[in-house]
């Protein structure tokens, strides 16, 4: 018994800890989406169409069309059908958790980024009343939870975030978009935030947007574009372990650093732009906020 205390103790303490990290996440992103993004969110996602609501008297400026002819004859005199925007909808988030995302040179890492973009928006959802949902991948699809609405819902999903430890390294982001549409029958607003270290999904793309209303953000760190000169520097990836060690002094290397990250972005820009899927830069160092409101408005 008294060999058991020690990790009951640390356990509770764990407990603690996660608690303070959840409420500290869900106070800086949901001031975000009260104050900054509740109203881009409503304008940017519609409802699936106008739902009845309720007839009210004719008044001279109304359309003819909506005339309730069955009131109008029952009471003797016009009234009209009054409809309004059907608002439910359900956002599907869809992040990344392979081992890429523990990389950050400038405040914070890959992985921490995913997570206050996703309860930025998964708070934005539940003010406007819509469920959210997630899905974890790596190289495999690691967890699913179901659309629903409801406050201790999203912080779920904030603890999920938080604190998952994925089984899988890579990246599968087709599995994942296949996943999606397995799962998720009825038209969704999907989220795919990852930093897109992977090759031949822009099929995948295209399946998912014409499914859903797709949308990517993905994710990046200047150092993943900008090699500094730190001398002989041994590089690992994370994702397959292999090492590597490279020597940044040279000028030549750097160069050859930059132009094949500027590849690797030119190329998923471009799989974005056949897919026809609306897309977003967010960055370690400069943060979400600016980025996701611009997409927003634009899609207003």
């Amino acid at each position: 018994m008294h060999a058991l205390r020690p990790k009951t103790i640390a356990s509770q303490q764990d407990t603690k800890d996660l608690i303070k990290k959840v409420r500290l996440i869900e106070l800086k992103t949901r001031g975000l989406s009260d104050h900054i993004f509740s109203g881009e969110y409503h304008s940017a996602f519609k409802g699936r169409g106008m739902a009845f609501s309720e007839v009210r008297e004719y008044v001279p400026g109304d359309e003819v069309r909506a005339i309730d002819w069955n009131v109008t004859a029952r009471l003797g005199h016009p009234f009209i059908k009054v409809f309004e925007e059907e608002r439910e909808l359900t956002a599907m988030l869809v992040a990344d958790v392979s081992a890429s995302g523990e990389f950050g040179t400038t405040g914070q890492l890959k992985r921490e980024l995913i997570t206050e973009v996703c309860a930025t928006i998964a708070f934005s959802a539940l003010r406007n009343n819509d469920k959210v949902g997630l899905i974890l991948f790596s190289d495999r699809v690691e967890l699913f939870i179901p659309p629903k609405k409801g406050h201790s819902h999203i912080l779920r999903i904030v603890r999920e975030l938080l604190e998952f430890r994925p089984q899988g390294r890579g990246t599968d982001i087709t599995g994942a978009l296949k996943y999606l549409n397995s799962v998720i029958k009825k038209r969704s607003i999907a989220f795919l935030i990852s930093d897109l270290m992977d090759e031949g999904y822009e099929d995948a793309l295209k399946i998912a947007n014409r499914r859903h209303d797709l949308i990517v953000l993905r994710t990046t760190d200047e150092r993943e574009t900008e090699l500094p000169n730190m001398g002989l520097v041994q590089f690992m990836d994370p994702e397959t372990g292999e090492a590597l060690w490279v020597d940044t002094r040279s000028k030549a290397v750097r160069g050859h650093y930059r132009a094949e990250a500027l590849k690797r972005q030119a190329q998923a820009r471009d799989a974005m732009r056949r897919a026809g899927v609306d897309h977003a830069v967010i960055s370690t160092g400069d943060g979400y906020v600016r980025p996701l409101m611009n997409l927003f408005r634009q899609r207003d």
